[in-house]
Order: structure tokens, then C-alpha cells, then sequence
């Protein structure tokens, strides 16, 4: 029996909805609307196209946003000086800066520069900091996005063996902090990882997001695991992610496809933190 296909989309759409009601609730309590302000440097296309994406679904959920498109040669003093403006804009309560910047731009100085309270990427140091030491705080978007999927999909994941390919700080460090949070035991492994099949063969839920195409074969996988593909790489003109899916699909239990899976969760997931940091920033949380 194949494995269950995992509906990114339809998980999306309803996170979308509640996150709707909760910023019409937010305007009401506060007398304004929950702001979002995006930075944009350069041209890249597909930074480009990401935050108009972001610019359109702030708008559906009734938010209010602000996209700041900068050149590819600004310095970093100007573009530090726009972070202070919306640190400092009451108006704004979370800030993202699209990554990755141009070249000669430092990233970390930036990241460092955003107030933690505005960090709806959750990538300030004071963010990572708490969600390491099991404090609230505001959580990476895709990997939160992941636990609602694996919530959703198995309800509680307590006691459950859980294998994170990949040790980013976007998504690999922070998914096993909240699958530590969610009472898993967490494996983290990585490129060098030795026996990699073997450590995989054992776990109930697999995250792989390593960033290498269909490196995680269909038998290496415990009959019945959910797995949750994080990996989005292109090859010979289609998206594929970092599981074989064909293969997944005959031993898994469930499974996220790519595209269709994760991603459309990271969008809905941003707003979700947006309204959090809004809730917070006027003590309604």
C-alpha cells in the first residue's frame, strides 16, 4: 500500500485562514493592523519571486506590509541604517531580510542588527539562544512549518526516534531543538555521517534537508516512517527534493512531496510569526 501523500498546500491554506482570523482579532485589541516589512537586495530572480509571494499573502491575511527593493551595490551602512528605521517604526513588528545578500554584504552583522522582538525569521542569535535553551521564542519558519506537518499527520510525537539530515542553522539545528521540545530522540546527522542507512533504517520520522537530490533511497527507510522533504533541487528542469519520492512512497508511511510539501508551508508559517511578534510587541500574547 503506498505511502500517505502529506498535502503541504492544504495544510498551508488552513494555517492561512486561522492566522486571517488572528490578525483581524490583533487590529481589533490594538486599534492597527499587524505589520511585516521584507528586505530586498539585488535582483535575484528567485529571491524576486519569493517576496512577492510574501507581499501577496501578507495582504490576504489582512496584515499590513512594506517591501523594501534595495540595488545589488548598496553598502552595508545604508543597508544597516534601514534595519535601525524598522527596528525603530512602531508600525513594523517583524522584519526579514531575503538571504542571501549580494556579495561583500555581511549577513550576520545584518541578522544580528534586527531586533530580536522583529526577528520573524528566527534567526537572531537571542532567538536561537532560547529555542536551544527550550525558551519561547521566535522559530525558524520551515522547520515550525515541519512540526505542524508532523503534528498534523501523527498528533503526538512524543517517544518517537526522529533523524535530522542536515545540521544548518536555517532548518537542521533548529528541527531537532523543536523535536526535542516535542520529547523525540533526536539523531542529527549530516554528509559525514558514517552509516547513514543504517542510523535512517531506525527512526519513525526522517527530515531530510541536506540539499543533495533523492540522496535518501526508499531502503534505507523504516517501513511506515513519515518522512519530511526539505530539499528543493533542480534537476534536468524539474524540482525534485532531497528523498527518492517513487521509492519513499512504497515503504513510508507518509510523505511530503516536493514540490507541494514543505514549502508552502514556510509562507504561511512567516505570517503565523508575524502575528505572534504583533500579539507580543503589545502584550497581548
Amino acid at each position: 500500500m503506498p505511502a500517505t501523500l502529506i498535502d503541504g498546500k492544504a495544510a498551508a491554506a488552513a494555517l492561512r485562514e486561522q492566522v486571517a482570523e488572528e490578525a483581524r482579532a490583533f487590529q481589533a485589541a490594538a486599534g492597527r493592523h499587524a505589520g511585516l516589512a521584507v528586505v530586498l537586495v539585488g535582483d535575484d530572480p528567485a529571491s524576486a519571486v519569493y517576496v512577492g509571494s510574501k507581499e501577496k499573502a501578507t495582504r490576504t491575511a489582512g496584515m499590513a506590509g512594506q517591501v523594501h527593493r534595495l540595488s545589488a551595490d548598496i553598502d552595508q551602512p545604508t543597508l544597516m541604517a534601514l534595519i535601525d528605521r524598522l527596528n525603530a517604526d512602531p508600525a513594523v513588528d517583524g522584519i526579514l531580510v531575503q538571504l542571501p545578500l549580494p556579495a561583500g554584504l555581511d549577513s550576520d552583522a545584518v541578522i544580528a542588527a534586527v531586533d530580536p522582538a522583529k526577528d520573524v525569521d528566527g534567526f537572531h542569535p537571542l532567538n536561537v539562544g532560547r529555542l536551544a535553551s527550550g525558551l519561547p521564542a521566535l522559530v525558524p519558519c520551515t522547520p515550525k512549518g515541519c512540526i505542524f506537518l508532523l503534528r498534523q499527520q501523527l498528533g503526538s510525537l512524543s517517544g518517537l526516534d526522529a533523524v535530522v539530515i542536515g545540521r544548518s542553522a536555517i532548518v537542521g539545528r533548529p528541527m531537532a531543538q523543536l523535536l526535542l521540545t516535542e520529547s523525540c530522540t533526536v539523531t542529527i546527522a549530516h554528509s559525514r555521517t558514517r552509516d547513514l542507512p543504517a542510523i535512517v533504517s531506525r527512526a519513525d520520522i526522517v527530515v531530510a534537508a541536506v540539499g543533495r537530490p533523492e540522496m535518501v533511497r526508499g531502503d534505507w527507510l523504516k517501513p511506515g516512517a513519515t518522512v519530511i522533504d526539505v530539499g528543493i533541487n533542480r534537476v534536468e528542469g524539474r524540482l525534485v527534493g532531497d528523498v527518492a519520492f517513487d521509492e519513499a512512497m512504497t515503504v513510508a508511511g507518509a510523505v511530503t512531496p516536493v514540490p507541494g510539501g514543505v514549502g508552502p508551508m514556510t509562507i504561511a508559517v512567516l505570517l503565523a510569526n508575524t502575528v505572534e511578534a504583533a500579539r507580543r510587541r503589545e502584550g497581548l500574547a
